[in-house]
């Protein structure tokens, strides 16, 4: 049923997992059932506006704090849907604590559980939007920062920051644990955003290559409907690696090659540079070795 509603498998994290187990045996099961449904809800959100847009869904994942989409898409879509897509989720916690709140308020069922109830959906929707990858904060700014920088330069801004957030969490936890105050679960949390950023930071160079892979349906994307093209501007020693790096996400490019003097000896179409990149590039080579140029 629950896959039927997302449109893709669910699976628990071990974390998750770890959390189930725990709850049962201090007590706790309900808090933590609570949780899950809340996490649930907030991954339907992200699960419809995907679908509505029209991606792709690998699969779901459910951490105790939220949860993950696993999508085909990688830089190949809009910044804006991907925006959407990922206020999706915190927005479900919006209507979740008005609907509490008048539960409350009408006497429905135990106040100390709607009370609760708030509490957890405000934990979790302010955390997940911290700017930190892969949470939904993380992805909001990486969004933001692809607006008015080259996407691979964003994806390095943004992984760093998350490395640098994360392990601030983990110092945080290890200093409240050294105080007396046992704090696991901000421990566990801090440590595993910062394996999942380090891993971010590992498979960058295989995560920018699908980015240049589906530049060529961006590239149609963006003719189809008309667009103003996004000069940039290079000399003739430039090398193809370096000049594919400036590409932006949601722009269209044409490649002004200088010679001496700043005269213009070709100007070629972002495909064509991304397409010699991509099948025929030698290490190393200037735009000159493998163009004819004027």
């Amino acid at each position: 049923m629950a896959q039927r509603l997302i449109g893709a498998p669910i699976r628990l994290h071990p974390l998750f997992v770890v959390l189930l187990v725990l709850s049962v045996v201090t007590g706790y099961f309900l808090e933590t059932a609570t949780l899950f449904v809340i996490v649930f809800i907030h991954e339907l959100g992200h699960a419809a506006a995907a679908r509505g847009l029209g991606w792709r869904i690998r699969h779901i994942r459910l951490l105790p704090f939220g949860g993950v989409a696993e999508v085909e898409e990688h830089g190949n879509v809009p910044a804006r849907e991907e925006l959407l897509v990922a206020l999706a989720g915190p927005l479900q916690h919006v209507w979740m604590i008005a609907f509490a709140w008048l539960m409350k308020q009408l006497g429905v069922a135990d106040p100390v559980w709607w009370e609760y109830f708030i509490k957890a959906n405000m934990a979790i929707g302010l955390f997940n939007l911290l700017p930190i990858m892969p949470l939904d904060g993380g992805r909001v700014l990486q969004c933001l920062v692809c607006y008015g920088t080259p996407y691979r330069r964003a994806m390095s801004i943004c992984t760093y920051a998350g490395l640098a957030l994360s392990a601030l969490l983990v110092a945080l936890a290890a200093l409240r644990i050294a105080a007396g105050d046992l704090q696991l679960n901000l421990l566990l949390v801090g440590l595993f955003l910062l394996s999942s950023n380090w891993m971010l930071l590992r498979n960058a160079p295989y995560q920018f290559l699908r980015f240049l892979m589906s530049r060529d349906a961006a590239a149609a994307r963006f003719i189809g409907r008309g667009t103003l093209a996004q000069p940039i501007v290079v000399s003739r020693q430039r090398r193809l690696a370096d000049i594919v790096k400036l590409l932006m996400r949601d722009k269209y490019h044409l490649i002004y090659v200088l010679g001496e003097g700043g005269t213009i000896q070709a100007v070629m179409p972002e495909q064509r540079i991304v397409e010699r990149y991509l099948r025929e590039r030698p290490p190393g080579s200037a735009v000159s070795e493998l163009f004819v140029l004027k």
